[in-house]
């Protein structure tokens, strides 16, 4: 079993597109202690003032005990997410369907 999880963080999207291709070694090394963590896919998307997480744990205490690191929650907002405004998390039972691609 694996667990789905959307995290919309508050922020800067243009500063965090930027990182994305200033600081790709930053997010190569998270993307590798996430995997380590139990972390089994994840994508980045953004909208209009955030940043959209789509993530597949192994379990949603390992992704907690991941995101909520100081040195985690210090990266997000040192790439335009805005530390003073909570992220709204959804956290769902991965299920298998006829339908899944």
């Amino acid at each position: 079993m694996s667990f789905l999880i959307s995290v919309k963080v508050p922020g800067d999207v243009a500063a965090f597109k930027q990182a994305l291709a200033d600081r790709s070694e930053e997010f190569t090394a998270i993307a590798e202690k996430g995997r380590a963590a139990g972390a089994i896919h994840h994508q980045f998307g953004a909208g209009d003032g955030y940043i959209h997480v789509i993530d597949e744990w192994d379990n949603p205490a390992h992704f907690e005990a991941f995101f909520g690191s100081e040195e985690l929650q210090a990266f997000v907002g040192s790439v335009g997410g805005d530390p003073s405004a909570a992220p709204d998390i959804v956290v769902s039972e991965a299920l298998d369907s006829a339908d899944k691609f």
